[in-house]
Formats: structure tokens, sequence, C-alpha cells
């Protein structure tokens, strides 16, 4: 999946020379947490978040003291230079970089042009949806051998029982390269009659673990 397909494009942006109370009266007013800075032909020089005007802001409890903090200009305070994505990115590389960089937002350029957000919700909101969790369903977690044509195995036995399958999603077993984990999605709410056929096909079922059920 690509970016392009879970950005926002409607971007709420500023200036450099936008004033911190008008980047704090934005986030209020709009309930986000990031606004990317521009420059005069659309192109990002740095960003702003939510928690870059809580440290610079004067606490609520010096009602004077400081309170010119406020009229700065929000490049005293933007985060740069900025992590970018290209619209034809993967959404694993936005995952990648949220977890390497420790943020929750990046913007989206073309051409060196803003065209786009992507936030750590929205990310997360399309993960939960490729994992089919929302439909009415059950999860059946396979340890098999990691060697080819294992998958289409495991899943002709679910296709026989005439069986939809909504997501799959594979990962190592215990960081092995030799045993691999198969995580199935299918469309039923009585796994059991389809986890013990698996079972009489030889395949460990580790997922989920039925106490009675035939091994």
């Amino acid at each position: 999946m690509l970016v392009e397909e879970i950005m926002s494009e409607s971007v709420i942006t500023l200036n450099p020379t936008n004033s911190i109370e008008e980047a704090l009266e934005l986030l209020n007013k709009h309930k986000i947490r990031h606004i990317p800075v521009v420059s005069e032909n659309n192109q990002v020089i740095g960003i702003l978040s939510d928690r870059d005007i809580r440290d610079a802001a004067p606490s609520i409890l010096e009602e004077t003291h400081n309170q010119q903090i406020l009229l700065h200009e929000i490049s005293s305070i933007m985060t740069t230079p900025v992590i970018t994505v290209h619209p034809l990115d993967f959404i694993e590389d936005i995952a990648t970089i949220f977890y390497e960089h420790e943020i929750a937002c990046v913007p989206v350029t073309k051409n060196n042009q803003l065209i786009g957000m992507v936030t750590e919700k929205d990310l997360l909101y399309r993960l939960i949806q490729l994992t089919g969790i929302h439909e009415q369903s059950s999860q059946i977690e396979v340890k098999v051998p990691n060697k080819v044509g294992i998958l289409p195995h495991v899943t002709k036995v679910i296709s026989d029982r005439n069986t939809n399958i909504s997501s799959v999603f594979i990962y190592p077993y215990q960081d092995s390269y030799h045993e691999k984990i198969i995580v199935l999605r299918i469309q039923t709410m009585n796994p059991m009659p389809l986890i013990d056929e698996l079972k009489q096909h030889g395949y460990e079922v580790i997922w989920p673990n039925i106490p009675g059920l035939s091994k």
C-alpha cells in the first residue's frame, strides 16, 4: 500500500513568520498535533508540534510574566530540517521512520512541494483495516517450516472447507530463520473444525490453543 492512499491532502500550514500564539490557536481550533511550516512557494522548511509550543509557552500560572513569548515567530521553535516522504513510498517505510526517529507525523512532498500529511493515527487505522479485525472473524496462528510452497498448502486446507480468508500475515518464529508463524484471519466465528483439520494435516496451531482438540 502506498503513502498516497492514506495521506490527508487537506493540510493546514503556517509561514515561519507566524507567531507562536497563532500556531497555538490553529492547533486548538482544528484539534491537530502538528503543523508543517512552508515557504512562499509551498516548500516544507520546518514542522511545529503541540509539544514544541508547550515547551516554549509560559506556564498558565504566569498571568503576565513572559507572555511576550507567544508573540515570537514560530521559526524560533520549529523543528528543521524535516523528514518527508513521497506519495509513492510504501506505508512500511513510514512505519520505519516513525519507529527509528520517534516521530508521529511526516509531510508528503512531490517535486519539493507539500501535497499531504501522514500521521501515526492514519497509519494505525489503515493497519487495523488490513488485518480484517473490523469484520466478524477468527484468528488462527500456525507454526510452519520456512520453505517454499508452505503458504498455499495451509490456505488450501482452509479453502477446501469453503472458508474465506480476510487477511494473512507472516513473521519469524522467535527470530528463527527456519520457522515461521502464519497468522490467518478467517471469516468464521467457529474455527474449531478448521483447527482440528489443520492439526490432522500435521500443522502446529499455536493459537488458539484450545484443550481437547485432536493433535
